[in-house]
């Protein structure tokens, strides 16, 4: 719904420099279309770069009032806070980008379209899109992703956060750079925001929420060819006491390859200190084990972990290159980080594909 090429401004009211705004910070990375600016009245006139470490020049500015000049159509809300509800001094400005006739985008819990007040505010030929919404028509999954021509790599994470988007978006990027079809299924509000598509996955009922992964991958994967790499972004982990994301992904993308994504050093379920983290040689026999129930006969062998996406954006580079070695050495699988390394790191573990020399490190 939201196109490659439509300039958008970013409502990121006080999440610039906090996780609260990651969605809007995932955008910044990741999005290839026009941000023409971005709305945080806790930041006015900051460098984006300096303030957030991403590479980037989008002007900050205090208001939507502000960003008008710089000809933003959609508007969208950054921020996922706790709860998912509208923040207290954001409404103010998303009120003005209707008014002003700008679309919104929005994946907040809480509807901003069901609101009378601002669907009131929405100008012809505009709208509101809240994305976290179940898909109409859903159905039971049944298997169909598994006879796609092409791999199908899901990533899965040890815990909440840990870069499974980004390691996804990174190696999609990496193999467009070579020349390969790759194409991206979003399945949290960052990743359909940055792509224009996909499945919210946890607006869906969990009877239909691997079907709906199913309808998200086919979709994604039209037209797709032997060489097409179609990349499901995980969400969850087997590892969180309250996540159930992971099998339903499982069993809807039917995938042909896994990515196991770990942050460097972590030793417990993130805010939930009494549930440690098994091993990963322990969590990936469970994944592939997973993984391999489930499947259509004659579509292949079940997926493995072909490789570890280690996120080591807490560590410096000595630190970091020290746990890529040990995590390599722990699991005896391939393993990079694929932010801090480029997403070639990854994509030569894969199987079918040519090796490359190694990518030289980014600071």
């Amino acid at each position: 719904m939201l196109g490659p090429d439509v300039p958008i401004v970013l409502l990121q009211h006080g999440g610039l420099d906090n996780l609260s705004g990651k969605t809007g910070l995932a955008m910044l990375r990741y999005r290839q279309g026009p941000i023409v600016a971005v709305v945080d009245p806790a930041n006015p006139g900051a460098d984006l770069g300096q303030l957030t470490g991403i590479d980037r020049a989008v002007p900050v500015v205090g208001s939507l009032a502000e960003a008008l000049p710089f000809a933003p159509e959609v508007a969208v809300v950054g921020l996922a806070p706790s709860g998912g509800r509208l923040p207290e001094g954001m409404g103010a400005d998303v009120a003005a980008a209707l008014a002003a006739g700008l679309s919104l985008a929005s994946g907040l819990h809480s509807r901003l379209g069901d609101d009378p007040a601002l669907a009131a505010l929405v100008q012809p030929g505009r709208w509101i899109w809240d994305l976290r919404r179940e898909p109409p028509d859903l159905a039971v999954a049944s298997g169909r992703a598994a006879g796609l021509p092409g791999r199908r790599l899901l990533g899965v994470g040890t815990d909440m956060s840990v870069g499974k988007m980004s390691a996804c978006l990174e190696l999609q990027a990496a193999a467009r750079r070579r020349g390969r079809d790759a194409r991206f299924v979003g399945t949290g509000q960052a990743g359909i925001l940055i792509s224009g598509a996909g499945v919210a996955l946890d607006a869906v009922r969990i009877d239909y929420a691997a079907g709906a992964v199913e309808g998200a991958v086919l979709a994604a994967a039209a037209g797709a060819g032997p060489d097409t790499l179609v990349l499901i972004e995980g969400q969850g982990s087997l590892c969180h006491p309250g996540s159930s994301a992971t099998l339903p992904l499982i069993r809807g993308s039917q995938p042909t390859d896994l990515v196991l994504v770990h942050r460097a050093g972590q030793r417990t379920v993130q805010r939930l200190d009494a549930f440690p983290l098994p091993p990963l040689g322990q969590l990936i026999a469970a994944v592939e084990a997973l993984a391999a129930l489930g499947r259509p006969v004659g579509c292949g062998p079940p997926p493995r972990v072909a490789a570890i996406a280690l996120n080591t954006a807490l560590l410096d580079g000595s630190a970091a290159a020290e746990a890529l070695e040990a995590t390599a050495a722990a699991t005896g699988l391939p393993c990079a980080d694929p932010v801090r390394q480029g997403g070639e790191a990854l994509l030569d573990q894969l199987p079918g594909q040519k090796r490359s020399p190694t990518p030289k490190r980014r600071a």
